[in-house]
C-alpha cells in the first residue's frame, strides 16, 4: 500500500470534513510491518499536500524520508504509537463542539450508543501543555490510557485513534456528534441520563464480534 498517498488523501478528507480549519490539526499512519510512521508536514494546507511533502520517520523520531518539516505534534503521534500497539492511525482535529469542552478542561462522557460503541472509553481532557511539547505528548498518552480511542487536548483540540484511517475518521465524527449532543443537552438545562457500564460493554462486544458483514 502507498502510505504517502494515504496521508495525502486523508488530508483532503480532513479538509472537507468540518473537523478543522486552515492548516490546524495533523494526521499520521504507522506501517506495522516496517514500524515507519508517515506524517503530514507542518503548516501546509491539506489541499496542497502531495506525496513528496509527506514525512516518514522511525518511532524514535529519526526522519528517513522527506524534505519538509513534520507536524509540530510529531512527538505526540510517536508517543501514542509507542504506548498503544492497537493504534496505527491518528488524526488530531480542531472541531467546534469538542473544543467547547477542551476549552473548559472537561471530559466528554459516553452519553449515546454510538459513543459507547466507538470511543472505547470516556473522552478525557488532558492537562494543559504547550503545543508541540514533550509534556503535551505525555499528557495525551495518559488521557488516552489503554482503551480510549479519543481524548481532548486542553484548550487545543481533539486526538482520535484507531487501527486504520477509516476508523480514526469514524472516531473523530462520533466524538464531535457526541460533543454537540452533550452541549445541546446542557444548553437546554438537561443532564444526560447515562448508559450503564454493563450495556456499554455489551455494545462494544457486539460491534467487535457481531456487527457488520463477515462476523
Amino acid at each position: 500500500m502507498n502510505y504517502k498517498q494515504l496521508i495525502v488523501e486523508s488530508g483532503k478528507r480532513m479538509s472537507g470534513s468540518g473537523l478543522t480549519v486552515e492548516t490546524w490539526g495533523n494526521i499520521s499512519f504507522r506501517d506495522k510491518e516496517t514500524g515507519l510512521v508517515y506524517l503530514t508536514p507542518s503548516a501546509m494546507l491539506y489541499d496542497t499536500i502531495v506525496e513528496d511533502d509527506v514525512v516518514v520517520c522511525r518511532l524514535d523520531g529519526t526522519i528517513v524520508e522527506g524534505e519538509r518539516k513534520p507536524t509540530i505534534e510529531t512527538e505526540m503521534h510517536l508517543s501514542v504509537y509507542r504506548n498503544r500497539e492497537d493504534v496505527n492511525a491518528i488524526i488530531h482535529t480542531h472541531p467546534i463542539y469538542s473544543m467547547v469542552y477542551a476549552a473548559q478542561g472537561k471530559d466528554i462522557p459516553l452519553i449515546i450508543d454510538e459513543a459507547a460503541q466507538i470511543l472505547g472509553d470516556v473522552c478525557r481532557c488532558a492537562d494543559y501543555a504547550l503545543p508541540g511539547s514533550a509534556e503535551l505528548a505525555e499528557n495525551c498518552v495518559k488521557a488516552l490510557g489503554e482503551r480510549s480511542n479519543s481524548c481532548l487536548i486542553h484548550s487545543h483540540g481533539a486526538v482520535c485513534v484507531s487501527g486504520d484511517m477509516d476508523g480514526a475518521f469514524k472516531t473523530a465524527k462520533v466524538l464531535e456528534v457526541t460533543a454537540q449532543i452533550y452541549y445541546m443537552v446542557e444548553a437546554t438545562g438537561g443532564k444526560p441520563a447515562g448508559i450503564s457500564d454493563e450495556n456499554i460493554k455489551a455494545m462494544q462486544d457486539f460491534v467487535k464480534n457481531s456487527y457488520g458483514q463477515g462476523k
